[in-house]
């Protein structure tokens, strides 16, 4: 077995050539990368922050109360947006590592951002693309296809370069640094966490500030601001140019996945090797060989075609040990990303169903009406406060209980988040029903701030499953497939906007409307938080079955030397390496 030195991976990173300054020279650490540029790059993601949730937690109010669309087709619109904004960002990850890179990748998505942002501030703006108010006890009128287009086209447009956004900027972000360099590595700590503070940040503008620009001024004018603010993210990202480091594109590794499976599929015939050193690269491979999933394997067999010289290097007629294991890390990757979809459906609830609730209750304090969009501020305190607790307060206790330096493993984080989301659906069921009681028995409407608690559960939980799962799929993925694992998360929450999207078509099919009824006095949502709760459980014991299974990188087997002697596993040294960091960084940059 070949072990290759984690200095050497590390130098070899640094000085393979791949980071470039805009000239495309080598670059000069003095005068490129550091704080300046992340800090420039760190403006778009805020800028895609501040229209994304300025559009998909106040939307619903719009597409009910203007355009008057039922409650389940609002719904629906909204989650098909924020689901198709997550699944493009596989997209953006592919064309960044196939062709652009991450810099035009991320221009591009910009400006395609701005002009979505653009056109919605017209399609909101322009009268005729609403239908007539409702007059007294007329039925109102619905909008029409026609009304809807440019709607659509608007959001779709945004979707699409939002998409590229999210899927890049953390990555050229993190490019800025140098983690062979031990000063440089742990500043890359400290951008990620200021990442995550920043987007939550942009997060708490747009529903404290856009929402209610949106309800009580006008929503061209909340959308106007937030196409301003893409523009201006574009200027300052194009203005810092100079001052950026760039990775050269490498091909995407979806393209390496498919060869793969491919010759997996076209040697399925051939019978294995005695041994499995007689695998194409066995010795050279960087990936110890395993036995799981062994039908991959056969894509790795040196027929007699594929053992002659010129065609053994030939990646469309035989694999390398390498690549089949790489291909094995993802698939091992998917019964845990299978089951974090449902949490992020209950996510979703607090962008459509819990922003409708509030419009049915007390908003007042004194005589200010608070927006109802503007609860979700809830949302997003509750996960600035468990990101901070996480770190000062449940990861030292569960080292002390755990005696492991990592403390809260990233499967343990996600299962108790999976564990909030459930508690949140139970407890907006509650308040729904208790709501809908008051409201039609008394005809009086109960103070709004009794939504806090589910959003408090949610934001928790999200604080939680958010980092666990980026820990989990860009440490359990192999290292050039580190942009995809990033597009890989993201599908995890475009497949729960998804499947909220299915969830409320079929239950409004099979309850003949009777559970999801635009006016939620005559509705019965609390069965739906319910039905959630209860799948929410299903999901959960099915994902402590898949975790408890689960064998993290690095430690499917064991290394040892020549002697024999047991090494420790990549695992054990990556924990090791962060917990250097992390004192580190306590002590100041």
């Amino acid at each position: 077995m070949v072990l290759v030195s984690r200095n050497s991976e590390k130098d070899g990173a640094a000085n393979d050539g791949s980071m470039v300054d805009f000239r495309g020279n080598p670059i000069d650490k003095s005068r490129t990368g550091g704080w300046l540029a992340a800090g420039l790059i760190l403006v778009t993601e805020l800028s895609e922050r501040i229209c994304v949730m300025g559009i998909s937690m106040n939307l619903v109010t719009y597409l009910v109360g203007n355009l008057h669309l039922t409650s389940a087709k609002s719904a629906t619109i909204v989650t098909n947006f924020m689901g198709t904004l997550n699944l493009l960002g596989l997209l953006g990850g592919f064309v960044a590592d196939a062709k652009l890179g991450r810099y035009l990748t991320v221009l591009l998505s910009a400006t395609i951002t701005a002009l979505g942002i653009t056109l919605l501030t017209i399609a909101t703006s322009i009268p005729r693309m609403r239908p007539p108010a409702c007059e007294g006890n007329q039925e109102c009128i619905e909008a029409t296809g026609s009304q809807l287009v440019l709607l659509y086209a608007a959001l779709y447009l945004t979707a699409l370069g939002g998409g590229g956004i999210k899927s890049n900027v953390s990555g050229f972000g993190s490019d800025q640094f140098d983690s062979s360099d031990p000063k440089e590595e742990k500043s890359m700590i400290f951008f990620f966490n200021r990442f995550y503070f920043g987007i939550s940040i942009g997060s708490l503008f747009a529903v404290l500030v856009l929402v209610y620009i949106q309800d009580n001024v006008g929503r061209g004018l909340g959308y106007g601001i937030s196409a301003g603010a893409v523009v201006i993210a574009l200027i300052v990202l194009l203005l810092g140019t100079p001052f950026y480091r760039f990775k050269k594109p490498r091909g995407s590794p979806l393209t390496m996945i498919w060869r793969v499976i491919f010759l997996a599929w076209k040697k399925r015939v051939h019978p294995y090797p005695s041994h499995p050193s007689l695998l194409n690269q066995y010795q050279e491979a960087k990936i110890p060989h395993t036995e799981r999933l062994k039908c991959l394997d056969k894509a790795a067999i040196l027929d007699e075609y594929a053992a002659s010289e010129e065609n053994r290097s030939n990646p469309w007629i035989v694999s390398t040990v390498t690549q089949v294991e790489e291909v094995k890390l993802v698939f091992m990757l998917l019964p845990i990303w299978s089951t974090c979809i449902l949490f992020w459906t209950v996510y979703s609830q607090m962008t459509t169903f819990t922003i409708e609730q509030a419009t049915f209750m007390n908003r007042k304090v004194s005589s200010f009406e608070i927006p109802s969009g503007s609860f979700s501020a809830f949302l997003f305190i509750t996960i600035l406060l468990f990101t901070s607790l996480n770190e000062q307060l449940f990861v030292p206790l569960a080292r002390k209980i755990t005696k492991s330096p990592q403390g809260l493993t990233s499967l343990q984080r996600v299962g108790i988040g999976l564990f909030f989301s459930v508690a949140a659906m139970i407890t907006s069921a509650i308040v729904e029903k208790q709501r809908r009681k008051i409201a039609v028995d008394q005809n009086t409407k109960i103070r709004a701030f009794w939504l806090v608690p589910q959003y408090f559960l949610v934001g928790a939980g999200e604080a939680f499953v958010y980092v666990g799962q980026l820990e989990f799929f860009i440490r359990e993925a192999p290292e050039r497939m580190k942009s995809m694992s990033t597009g890989l998360f993201l599908s995890t929450i475009s497949m729960g906007f998804y499947v909220s999207s299915l969830l409320v078509t079929v239950v409004d099919k099979v309850t003949h409307k009777s559970w999801l009824r635009s006016h939620l006095n005559n509705a019965r949502l609390d069965n739906f938080y319910l039905l959630l709760a209860a799948l929410g459980t299903v999901n959960f014991l099915v994902f402590l079955a898949f975790a408890m299974r689960h064998q993290y990188k690095g430690q499917q087997h064991n290394n040892t030397d020549d002697s024999g002697k047991e090494l420790k596993n990549s695992n054990d040294m990556i924990v090791e390496d962060m917990e250097k960091i992390r004192i580190e960084a306590k002590e100041g940059p």
